[in-house]
């Protein structure tokens, strides 16, 4: 078996300096689609050098995302097809309001291995914390499809009930044909999302959109429209991947207000609605 869950979850953690400053936060932004229109105060804020202010989500890009999911699969005990590797799901929780620019240290590890039968999943966790202290943690859920079946713990299911009632804010967001070229330039550099073959290699008709784009562009609607522009007042953001975005498409963001955090969901407009982010929850002061 490629995975060796024991393997995984006892080897020792990685550790490495990660650092960024304001362009690299440019850079995300830009890729999460801000700067629409160009001279809008509202945008000014991700895109100008002397108006920034970071969003949380950078945390999964900072330090060009190492160690990142790529690292995170080389780990010990596990030796996996990149093409059968999919994001299942994302939850960052947020220490202190992100800087412009810093140095910190950041430490990955396995978290967790689950056995759901037809997959397994990869919990991979990274710590970064300066010299001030903790900054953030972040879990990314990695499914491995056709590496389960060894009788391993299935794993918490995640799954929320639906929000009550009709959204308090929907918003659409287009999504730019090369929207996937931009964002990999933070550096996720998995051929997924921009090399066809590889794209068709892994069941997909063309190359599709990096499931955390979505999810920095998610939180952006979030902020924007229900948290007044305040990136400071994110506390945590989780969600599941529930399906693929195409660039080129446009994303549907539902919202709702809930005590002390916002529930959302989002979809492809032009496939009705597919489901692109579930069990959505930004959590704020």
């Amino acid at each position: 078996m490629p995975i060796d869950a024991a393997q995984a979850l006892a080897a020792a953690p990685r550790t490495g300096e990660i650092s960024w400053d304001h362009k690299d936060v440019q850079l995300y932004h830009l890729g999460v689609g801000a700067g629409r229109p160009a001279t809008d105060p509202d945008e000014l804020r991700y895109t100008l050098e002397s108006r920034l202010h970071v969003l949380p989500s950078f945390a999964t890009v900072a330090g060009n995302g190492s160690p990142g999911v790529i690292s995170g699969l080389s780990m010990p005990g596990i030796d996996v097809d990149l093409a059968r590797v999919l994001h299942g799901g994302q939850s960052i929780e947020v220490h202190r309001p992100l800087p412009v620019r810093g140095t910190a240290t950041a430490t990955g590890r396995i978290a967790a291995v689950y056995d759901k039968g037809t997959a397994a999943v990869l919990v991979m966790r990274t710590e970064v914390a300066d010299a001030d202290g903790p900054l953030w943690t972040s879990d990314a859920q990695i499914f491995v499809r056709g590496e389960g079946g060894w009788g391993g713990d299935r794993g918490p299911s995640g799954r929320l009930d639906p929000p009550a009632g009709d959204p308090d804010r929907t918003v659409e967001r287009p999504i730019r044909e090369d929207q996937a070229l931009l964002y990999r330039l933070s550096g996720d550099w998995n051929p997924l999302h921009a090399d066809p073959d590889f794209a068709k290699r892994a069941g997909f008709d063309r190359p599709i959109l990096h499931g955390l784009c979505t999810y920095g562009m998610t939180l952006k609607a979030v902020v924007d429209t229900l948290l007044d522009g305040d990136v400071t007042r994110v506390r945590g953001y989780r969600t599941r991947f529930a399906g693929v975005v195409f660039p080129g498409e446009t994303l549907r963001i539902r919202m709702w207000r809930e005590e002390g955090r916002v529930r959302a969901e989002a979809g492809a407009v032009e496939r009705d609605d597919a489901p692109v982010l579930a069990d959505t929850v930004v959590e704020h002061s």
